[in-house]
């Protein structure tokens, strides 16, 4: 009889999900406007086809750049975190699977001794009557509810997206890392030149107010050229001390990135004292690229995911739940506990639950749940908008900037040919000290616009691959977290076999659909 119920309780709980079926909607990737081809295509810088955007920062040919993207990627303790969230959310998974089996089992046990008083009924009516006892006992119960509207295995369902969101989360956190590391490298080695100009400005300038001074003393001009010069000499030496406090936050900000204290970048940064190359042309592929390849994408289609799991959720609450009970032990006084005459069990094969008078509180969460699918899916859309928008802005920008350097750079040539050539008139007393401050002054500005403009031309084209979705290959294959961590982890909490391998996967996995959902899931203890 016990094992005939056994069988029947197995059988149950492993067939019954087959009949079941599962409400609110599969997942389907929302439709997204998006143009077929970018606006600067024809642009002979730009390439239409598909490139390989994992290390893009290589194409800098920047050794130090290089470097630090790659301490930064194994260091960067907000990256860590991002990890340890990729953790949470399998441990999270895990409680879902749990769900699908019985949600309460116990095992209970106990023994207990009494003795009565005599001098209280019925020991009182009965002097020979043994007033003690024991009795020991020990059981085992359960009770499952059914998943027969798919509730549990749509929370599965999104807890699953949940996860795979949490790594595409990972990955955005990747391509901002790795396009801010480059930035801020840029902004630093664009100051150091800047400085360069404005300290070799500050020796021509020191010879002018040095020529001067002789022909005032010579009586061959007034002070006033003597104090123009100063000021102006002056003037451009103030631009260094505020530049060097850029340079120092600039650095101060890279550290941060890198995770390491800010006295350790010198010999990074020491090792490259010039801007780095800039690539002739840029392969930006097309627009639907995007889709698959930014992560930020990715993350918003699993909330779309996991969110519409969450309507049918919400939707079996609108129907009956069915359980099953039961519960086998054995219990005796003195005589032997596992004898056969000492078991005793019950079993429910069917009870069911239904919330009919819930005054909308159901049918309207319900309608809260749509409502916020329906967020995700236009905030879906939107990024996707969004992302093209990033990608033709770095892109104009990018072309724009770079045709800007090349005439500065020729108004930078000429600009000091002039400031030579004034100075060389004002000795020869061709020319007034009006056209050496001019032309001096208009160096200073031309020589830092061009600086400033190159460095634009980089921060546009780290845009272009930051938009592109280009960075988070890198860590592909890799563990997502340092050894250390997940040694300490392991000696704090029983993980089980959910540390074993946190490593970054090769490719994205997309979202599954309903019909995609296992109905039974392993448990993971």
């Amino acid at each position: 009889m016990v094992k005939n119920l056994l069988y029947f309780l197995l059988l149950l709980l492993v067939f019954s999900p087959i009949s079941c079926t599962t409400l609110g909607p599969d997942f389907k990737t929302p439709d997204a406007r998006i143009s077929e081809e970018w606006s600067d295509a024809e642009d002979p810088s730009v390439g239409n086809e598909s490139a390989d955007y994992s290390q893009w920062w290589e194409l800098f040919n920047d050794p130090a750049l290089n470097t630090l993207i790659d301490k930064a990627v194994q260091q960067n303790l907000s990256l860590q975190i991002s990890g340890l969230r990729i953790l949470e959310a399998r441990a999270v998974l895990g409680i879902a699977v749990g769900n699908q089996y019985p949600q309460s089992q116990s095992v209970s046990g106990g023994y207990t001794v009494s003795k009565g008083s005599k001098n209280t009924p019925p020991y009182s009516y009965f002097p020979d009557m043994d007033t003690g006892a024991s009795v020991g006992g020990v059981g085992f119960s359960a009770a499952w509810e059914m998943d027969f509207w798919g509730k549990f295995r749509r929370s599965i369902e999104s807890a699953d997206a949940d996860l795979s969101a949490s790594l595409a989360s990972y990955d955005d956190l990747l391509v901002m890392l790795t396009s801010e590391v480059a930035t801020t490298y840029m902004v630093i080695q664009t100051i150091k030149q800047r400085l360069a100009y404005a300290r070799s400005n500050v020796i021509i300038q020191q010879r002018g107010l040095d020529i001067t001074r002789a022909q005032f003393e010579g009586g061959i001009t007034t002070n006033l050229d003597v104090q123009q010069a100063l000021s102006l000499l002056l003037n451009t030496k103030a631009l260094i001390p505020e530049l060097e406090i850029r340079l120092r936050q600039a650095k101060n900000g890279l550290s941060i990135l890198i995770g390491v204290p800010p006295g350790e970048l010198t010999g990074y940064l020491d090792a490259s004292p010039k801007m780095p190359d800039i690539p002739a042309t840029v392969a930006i592929g097309i627009p639907a690229d995007l889709i698959r390849r930014r992560p930020d994408i990715r993350y918003a289609e699993l909330q779309v995911a996991s969110q519409g799991a969450l309507i049918g959720v919400a939707e079996a609450d609108l129907y009956p739940q069915f359980s099953l009970a039961g519960s086998i032990g054995f219990a005796a006084d003195d005589k032997a506990l596992f004898d056969s005459d000492s078991l005793l069990y019950f079993f429910t094969p069917f009870t069911f639950k239904w919330d009919i008078l819930n005054y909308g509180r159901i049918k309207n969460n319900v309608r809260a749940q749509d409502a916020r699918f329906q967020q995700t899916v236009v905030n879906y859309q939107n990024l996707v908008l969004e992302a093209t928008k990033e990608v033709e802005d770095g892109l104009i920008g990018f072309l724009r900037s770079r045709t800007r350097e090349g005439y500065l750079a020729d108004a930078e040539k000429a600009s000091l040919k002039a400031s030579d050539l004034s100075l060389l008139h004002y000795k020869e007393g061709i020319s007034d000290y009006t056209r050496v401050l001019n032309s001096q002054q208009a160096l200073v500005e031309q020589q830092d616009n061009l600086v400033k403009t190159r460095g634009n031309v980089v921060a546009y084209l780290i845009s272009i691959y930051k938009a592109l979705g280009g960075g988070w290959q890198i860590k592909a294959g890799e563990n997502i977290l340092p050894a250390e961590t997940i040694e300490n982890m392991k000696n704090r909490t029983d993980w089980g076999n959910l540390l074993d391998s946190v490593t970054h996967v090769t490719e994205p996995v997309p979202p599954k659909t309903g019909k995609e959902v296992d109905l039974l899931h392993k448990p993971q203890w």
